[in-house]
């Protein structure tokens, strides 16, 4: 991966942990790095699934691509509140 492919991944990346904390409702107790570095791992797992689905390369915007992303975003939050949540109570 170029460089320029690591850069957009990361800015990418970010984006996603944004929406992906959107999707989550309510109130989420855990810092925006954490966030963020969620959206980047996201990104990167997304694509991959969405590379083994077959789905990562169509024409246009890769809608299904981005869903899978923001799905895992969504996810790693939610895990990663329930961490902190868990870690804040003992």
């Amino acid at each position: 991966m170029a460089v320029s492919g690591i850069i957009s991944a990361i800015i990418i990346g970010l984006i996603i942990g944004a929406l992906g904390r959107l999707v989550v409702p309510g109130r989420q107790a855990i810092p925006i790095w954490l966030t963020m570095v969620i959206g980047v791992i996201a990104a990167l797992i997304g694509t991959a699934i969405a590379r083994g689905l077959g789905v990562a390369t169509t024409p246009g915007i890769d809608w299904l691509e981005l869903i899978i992303q923001v799905a895992l975003a969504a996810l790693g939050v939610v895990a990663a509140v329930a961490v902190f949540r868990r870690g804040s109570v003992g």
